[in-house]
């Protein structure tokens, strides 16, 4: 169905489900976002090693590759809510560990150093990858098709929104309390407010049904072999895809924040917090300046211009001496990297039917997860022998050279218009 202009910006708004959707994913974000960077800061901490910042991303990827085609496959057949609600209770779970042993069992750190830490990220890898492909998949149930762009709007302004809080109140707490708990503690209850939130909204499940009989249930290989023939023969799909992941994976300078801020620019956890938030505070602009003009015209030439620009603020910010200009080039790529989430949103719900809705989420997820995780770990490789500023410099103009091959490469996404789509 072809997308149209809202009546109004809040349409979408009007429906409780969606509202009490949107209120748990805010809150389990805003806990994620509290807790990631309160991570990178107290391993930074615990090692002063750059290549350890990259180690998080792997430990948290590595895991979630392994399962989220299984959580994609498991999101097309049974109760998406149900797996939603049991992710964010062991999403709880990690965070309340990561609170015990910092704050009740400190000798564990002392003696085993960052391990543990590596290892309770690993689990929330694993619960990522199941939450992810039912957590998009249960959103496109909750809308008409007519409000996707409208919905996928709304979701990355609230996603963007809960980006913002989350680092500058991790990064208050670690500097007021001197330590990680505060922060940790506070995520555990976040993802215990998401869980009250999406118990409100009633279960969707329904058997896939044609002309009232109920469809045989494809075996896990056959059912992710035709989830990912659809993707790889959608070049829209496939290439809005793969450009997000190549440009993410070369071009995120997130990962080596807690360094620019210790190392480059000589701020403290409070100067951190504000550099983690900033790609969140430009993102949240764009994402209100989207829900009164969503990008409906030329939507193929504006994402490829949207991941060059984020491309060119990633090579200024490490260029930068400036605290308050590496602020406004951090926003720069949120900026600009909010348009991509947005198109990127609404042609996976636009082309995908419900039945498979799980796995195109899945594989979506495994290459958004690609991007930041590996993406992560490719920044702290590249630091480990390039330097903190020359390997941000060269994974902006690595995005830049992913632009212009998706330009050649892709002409369907390029030339693509969701007011015909």
């Amino acid at each position: 169905m072809a997308q149209t202009q809202p009546k109004d910006a809040y349409e979408v708004l009007k429906i409780a489900d969606y509202r009490n959707y949107l209120f748990s994913r805010i809150a389990v974000t805003l806990g994620v976002n509290v807790l990631g960077p309160t991570v990178g800061w107290q391993i930074y901490e615990l090692t002063q090693e750059p290549f350890a910042l990259g180690l998080i991303g792997l430990a948290e990827f590595l895991p979630f590759l392994l399962v989220t085609l299984i959580g994609g496959y498991i999101a097309d057949i049974f109760d998406r809510r149900k797996i939603m609600v049991t992710c964010i209770s062991l999403y709880a779970l990690c965070a309340f560990s990561l609170y015990l042993i910092t704050h009740q069992f400190p000798q564990v750190l002392n003696e085993y150093g960052a391990t543990p830490i590596y290892l309770i990220i690993g689990l929330t890898g694993l619960v990522r990858g199941f939450m992810s492909p039912a957590q998009t998949a249960f959103a496109a149930q909750l809308v008409p098709p007519q409000l996707y762009a409208n919905a996928a709007t709304w979701n990355t302004m609230t996603w963007q929104l809960s980006s913002i809080g989350g680092p500058a109140i991790g990064g208050i707490l670690c500097a007021t309390s001197k330590s990680a708990w505060p922060s940790y503690g506070l995520a555990a209850l976040l993802a215990i407010a998401g869980l009250g939130f999406i118990l409100l909204v009633p279960s969707k499940h329904a058997p896939q049904q044609v002309e009232g009989k109920k469809i045989p249930r494809e075996g896990f290989l056959v059912s992710v072999r035709t989830g990912l023939n659809f993707v790889f023969k959608n070049q829209i799909i496939l290439a809005s895809l793969a450009l997000d992941m190549f440009a993410v994976l070369f071009g995120g300078a997130v990962a080596l924040l807690p360094a620019f801020a210790k190392d480059v620019l000589a701020v403290g956890p409070e100067g951190f917090g504000a550099l983690r938030a900033a790609p969140a505070v430009g993102a949240f602009i764009m994402a209100w300046i989207l829900a009164f003009r969503p990008p409906l015209a030329n939507t193929g030439k504006l994402l490829l211009g949207a991941v060059a620009g984020f491309g060119i603020c990633t090579i200024l910010f490490a260029l930068s001496n400036s605290f308050w200009f590496s602020l406004v080039m951090l926003a720069g790529t949120g900026f600009f990297d909010n348009i991509s989430m947005v198109i990127r949103g609404t042609i996976i719900q636009l082309y995908t039917p419900n039945e498979m809705r799980g796995r195109v989420s899945a594989v979506n997820a495994l290459f958004i997860g690609s991007s930041n995780e590996l993406g992560a770990f490719e920044s702290g490789l590249a630091a480990k022998f390039l330097g903190i500023v020359p390997s941000v410099v060269f994974g902006g103009s690595m995005t830049l050279l992913v632009v212009l091959t998706t330009w050649w490469k892709a002409p369907k996404l390029r030339d693509m218009d969701l007011h015909s789509a």
